[in-house]
């Protein structure tokens, strides 16, 4: 009887991946330091964590949905679970914060920042046009938004045919987000260096499409799980926290819209 479970939590068994995860993360890291002050390894150690970091989450991850098919996700395992996800949320909210506050603090005191002219943007400065390609992004975004809640609200009923088709029309959704904000950076009429509000400009809005590109893939590993067969109307936390970190992405968007497209180039002449 000494090793009878006697409680709902689950007693995970030795596992490799947090110890690698972490030799992995620590040379993506300080490959990526190596790599920017030139050394002629450090895209190899950059390169080399990168992949051991992939590797981890795919059998970690993997490890937890073989957990879940097992009947090892429990009421309790599945509210930490739920907790776990809104806490790193909120940590993603926090690091969000800091570009904003990169950005307002430029664009409040531009004297301090040492912008030319001493304004918000920096005098001369072409900004993007807040009511073309970006706001057509914002449309797609809140239209995404509106697909994964399909997706999820056919899932709790047993359609899983409103499933998939509601997961594919928001991974094509984010996908053509993408397509348009690489479109945008290429031809944006000012550069990540040389000035202030091109390295905040960039900072906010490529982290963001660098989250929804996470959040697409995120989407698709769950369309794949739903063509297996996975998740049921009363256990599909995979699929619920995608969608979670969906929605998060839409409404971080709406914020830099209004304040980094549309507040933060008030005034300035506008590229095109």
């Amino acid at each position: 009887m000494a090793g009878t479970k006697n409680h709902e939590y689950h007693i995970l068994p030795a596992d490799p991946w947090p110890l690698i995860g972490a030799f992995s993360a620590l040379a993506l890291t300080g490959g990526g330091v190596m790599w920017m002050h030139a050394n002629s390894y450090g895209k190899f150690v950059f390169l080399a964590g990168m992949a051991g970091v992939l590797i981890t989450m795919f059998s970690w991850w993997g490890n937890v949905i073989k957990e879940g098919k097992a009947g090892d996700h429990t009421p309790v395992v599945q509210l930490h679970l739920r907790y776990g996800m809104i806490l790193f949320i909120a940590s993603e909210v926090m690091f969000f914060v800091a570009w904003f506050w990169a950005f307002f603090g430029a664009a409040m005191f531009p004297s301090a920042a040492e912008t030319v002219g001493a304004t918000w943007p920096p005098k001369g400065l072409e900004v993007i046009d807040p009511f073309g390609f970006p706001l057509l992004n914002t449309l797609i975004l809140l239209c995404s938004g509106t697909t994964v809640t399909w997706a999820h609200h056919a899932l709790i009923h047993g359609d899983r045919e409103g499933l998939k088709k509601g997961l594919l029309a928001t991974i094509a959704l984010g996908l053509v987000f993408t397509s348009i904000q690489a479109y945008e950076y290429i031809h944006a009429p000012f550069a990540f260096t040389g000035n202030i509000y091109g390295a905040t400009f960039f900072m906010a809005t490529g982290f963001h499409g660098f989250h929804v590109l996470v959040g697409t893939i995120f989407l698709i590993i769950c369309y794949l799980r739903a063509v297996k067969g996975d998740f049921t109307p009363k256990a599909h936390f995979g699929f619920e926290a995608a969608a979670w970190y969906w929605h998060f992405v839409d409404v971080v968007w709406l914020f830099l819209f209004v304040s980094v497209y549309v507040w933060g180039g008030w005034g300035a002449p506008v590229h095109g």
